[in-house]
């Protein structure tokens, strides 16, 4: 009993006592072992029945750990219980997300060895574990897919999965290539690798449809009666190429090619299989590819060659084109006057075979008629000519039908002399048919003028005094006598009008006549001095001396604003419409552009001054010349809108409507660029296509550039590791950023686990293994563990590893523990359980 009292600290026993109920243990104890009474058998103490099995690292840990203050009572049993970050370590942050108790997946031997894991517990997606990190992820051949697991995979195993197509994101040949999944046999119809045109993601066979865009092949290697349909046994002879005939979606209504087929045409066109020859088609054994093409039978290449009967077998108007209304009377033999290559021209006239008269023929119309110089004659050509040829005609008289003057017109016969009086009447009118003289002379039969005769020489003609006039005489003079004059016909006289109408011989201008020329007829008529037309070309006076508003229309009120004449934009023939002229023009352009004098800006106008000359030229509104933005009074986008003028292109940097916060009105290029008028996000630009963007060895981030940067420039930068995507070690590398010393603690831990982000020289580190046990006397320094500086730790007694024993198996005392080994006790660091130990680390006491 001393021997085990010595062996007990004061507070252990203290724990004892309140354990068994009391301080009578320690004071029986005390008092044995003061009086030397016999030791008494020391009674093992059961966890079990507590409802607590004391397994694994449960065992070792000190009994006040979880029993603080000595209280045993109301002690929680779960693992959360305890494990809370506050008496024990918790869940760490990186802990996959799961709603299941601790002991459903962990051991109480250690954290870290997992010894199931319940997936229906986890609340998180498969990949928030299966990313490569926490868990193993999709391996790199695997197949192109989306990011739900579940859709293929169960929870149990990863191998036979259940195959679902619908969460692949690759093409089918992407798996189905031969390797990774069954591919193309090589039996399959030649085509692409959409294997989706034809096939379903259930099963290959049988196939959806077939999708005759994806083939390469031609259609007889599939349609060759073995893999699929092929030609009929009554299909028309032709070669393999279906696809000149039919198309891909339907054999019926083909689009017939005849370059395919091997036949001759009549072993189609037979009238059965297809049209054969009509009931009035030209009598012929010939082929029909002798005359017809294959692409219609009309028009036709017609050889008279292959025809077999004669003409008018055909020719007869209902077959072929006969003779037509006008056609000579005739038989019916065209081969007498035509040739079988044209109907015209004829190749020559059979007169034999003419059945009509010559007249019905030769009327200058179907054949040569009588010539313009011919006698004027009945049609009977035989009368005087042959059929042989029409010179030496056999001239008779009786058949004559013109007139005199017909014949006797000095060409063809003796005509009128020279100093014949001129008449158009017939000569029979004052002469006989017996002989020309002597005459029966009538003047109303007379055609020529009277000075033809009335000449001064053959009869009395003008008399000096007589007014400048045409030799007409009968204008104005009758038959009867040369005075007085019947009328005077203007026409006749040849001299101007001021010849007469001098205010002498005949009426002339009045004093209030307008200033002009001696040109009267330029106004005014023969007949009448009234309502004469007025011509402003014999007009001496300015256009203002008449149109004063007094003598004639003067400007109305609205007219321009100029000080030119009239005649600089009107002409004389009516005012409008005007050659205007704005360079004679006074006022401005508002003045008349005002939309009541002219025409004036419309609704749709920009908004600006009234300077039209500013951006419009004077010969025309549009095109404009220039636009002169000092003018404008609106803002860019009330223009520059996309369809009044250039707006913003698709590729602009999203932004507000203030365009001149970059831009000048000058060009648009060149512009200072404002980030104050963006409105998109910083990566909308900063994207290395619109802008520079991030370079690759930035940051791994979500974050907007602004978090960081300002729109001033990009460095100096306000970093902050809350949008850092990365980890630790992703920048802080010795590259991007400082990274680990040469001297740093050898460990594949994240930065973050011992350091935080504003300050790297505190550290704060947690041992979370259940394999570091308790606080070892007041935290030792890392390396009294640690002692090559890595998170790999040398233990001196290895085959101890990781209990008490695998350090301190040299301080074992074999003859203070009743001869038990350090096999045995390994675990120095147990409760009061017989041969687990009995020391804790953080006692000072024990030795």
């Amino acid at each position: 009993m001393r021997r085990l009292i010595s062996m007990l600290s004061l507070r252990r026993l203290r724990w004892l006592a309140a354990l068994l109920g009391g301080g009578t243990l320690l004071v029986f104890l005390l008092g044995a072992s003061a009086v030397g009474d016999p030791p008494a058998p020391w009674t093992k103490f059961d966890h079990d029945q507590t409802g607590f099995e004391l397994r694994g690292r449960h065992r070792t840990v000190d009994c006040e750990s979880c029993h603080v203050n000595g209280v045993f009572v109301g002690t929680p049993k779960t693992c959360e219980s305890c494990h809370n970050d506050i008496t024990a370590p918790g869940k760490p942050t990186s802990h996959l997300p799961t709603s299941d108790r601790c002991e459903s997946c962990h051991s109480d031997n250690s954290w870290l060895s997992v010894r199931r894991m319940q997936h229906m517990d986890v609340t998180g997606s498969c990949t928030s574990c299966h990313n490569g990190g926490k868990a193993t992820g999709k391996p790199l051949n695997h197949i192109q897919s989306g990011n739900d697991c579940e859709s293929c995979h169960t929870t149990s195993v990863w191998t036979g999965v259940r195959f679902d197509h619908a969460n692949l994101t690759g093409s089918c040949v992407s798996c189905h290539d031969g390797s990774t999944a069954t591919g193309k046999n090589a039996q399959h119809i030649l085509s692409s690798t959409n294997c989706s045109a034809c096939h379903s993601t259930r099963r290959w066979n049988p196939v959806t449809r077939v999708d005759h865009i994806e083939l390469s092949g031609t259609c007889s290697s599939c349609h060759n009666g073995s893999v699929a349909m092929g030609k009929p046994a009554n299909h028309i002879p032709s070669g393999n190429d279906c696809e000149s005939c039919h198309v891909t979606t339907a054999w019926a209504g083909a689009r017939f090619d005849h370059s395919n087929v091997s036949g001759a045409c009549t072993s189609c066109h037979n009238g059965s299989t297809a049209t054969g020859k009509p009931g009035k088609h030209v009598a012929t054994t010939s082929d029909c590819s002798i005359c017809h093409t294959t692409i219609a039978w009309t028009p036709a290449n017609f050889d008279h060659a292959s025809a077999t009967g004669n003409c008018a077998s055909c020719h007869n108007g209902s077959t072929a084109t006969g003779k037509d209304a006008r056609h000579i009377a005739s038989s019916t033999r065209c081969e007498a006057c035509h040739s079988t290559v044209a109907w015209s021209p004829v190749t020559r006239v059979d007169h034999v075979e003419v059945t009509g008269s010559c007249a019905t023929c030769h009327n200058g119309s179907t054949a040569t008629g009588k010539p313009a110089n011919h006698i004027a004659s009945g049609n009977d050509c035989e009368s005087c000519h042959s059929t042989t040829t029409w010179s030496g005609a056999r001239f008779d008289h009786s058949n004559v039908t013109g007139t005199c003057t017909s014949c006797h017109n000095g060409s063809t016969a003796t005509g009128k002399p020279s100093k014949h009086v001129a008449t158009t009447s017939d000569c029979k009118v004052c002469h006989s048919t017996v002989a020309w003289t002597p005459a029966n002379f009538d003047h109303a039969n007379a055609s020529g003028n009277c000075s033809t005769c009335h000449n001064g020489s053959t009869a009395t003609g003008k008399n000096p005094q007589h007014i400048a006039s045409s030799s007409r005489c009968d204008a104005c003079h009758s038959t009867v006598a040369w005075t007085p004059v019947t009328r005077v016909d203007h026409l006749e006289v040849t001299g101007s009008c001021v010849t007469c109408h001098d205010g002498r011989t005949a009426t002339g201008k009045p004093g209030n006549h307008i200033p002009s020329g001696t040109d009267c007829e330029s106004c005014h008529t023969t007949s009448t001095w009234d309502g004469a037309v007025f011509d402003h070309r014999n007009v001496t006076g300015t256009c203002s001396s008449c149109h004063n508003g007094s003598t004639a229309t003067g400007k109305p009120s609205k007219h321009v604003a100029t000080s030119s004449d009239c005649k600089v934009c009107h002409s004389t023939v009516a005012w409008t419409p005007a050659n205007f002229d704005h360079a004679n023009a006074s006022g401005n352009c508002s003045t008349c552009h005002n939309g009541s004098t002219a025409t004036g800006k419309n609704p749709q106008h920009i908004a600006s001054s009234s300077r039209c000359d500013a951006c419009h030229s004077t010969a025309a509104w549009t095109p404009v010349i220039r636009v002169d933005h000092v003018e404008v009074t609106g803002s860019c986008v009330s223009c520059h809108d996309g369809r009044t003028a250039t707006g913003k292109p698709g590729n602009h940097i999203p932004s507000g409507t203030d365009c001149e916060s970059c831009h000048t009105t000058s060009t648009w290029d060149g512009a200072v660029f404002d980030h104050r008028n963006v409105t998109g996000t910083c990566t909308s630009c900063h994207n290395g296509s619109t802008a520079t963007g991030k370079p690759g060895n930035h940051i791994p981030t979500t974050s907007d550039c602004k978090v960081c940067h300002t729109t001033v420039a990009w460095t100096p930068a306000n970093f902050d590791h809350a949008g850092v995507t990365g980890n630790c070690a992703s920048c802080h590398n010795g590259s991007k950023a400082t990274g680990k010393p040469s001297n740093h603690f050898v460990t594949t831990e994240d930065c973050s686990s011992c350091h935080n982000t504003s300050n790297w020289s505190s550290i704060n580190f947690r041992h979370s293994s259940p394999n570091y046990p308790g606080d070892h006397r007041g935290s030792p320094s890392c390396s009294a563990c640690h002692r090559t500086n890595s998170q790999t730790i040398p233990w001196p007694n290895a085959a101890y590893a990781p209990d008490c024993a695998g350090c301190h198996a040299n301080d074992f005392d074999a003859g203070e523990h009743d001869g038990e080994t350090v096999s045995q006790l390994r675990n120095c660091a147990g409760s009061c359980h017989e041969g687990s130990g009995e020391h804790r680390v953080s006692d000072s006491s024990w030795d």
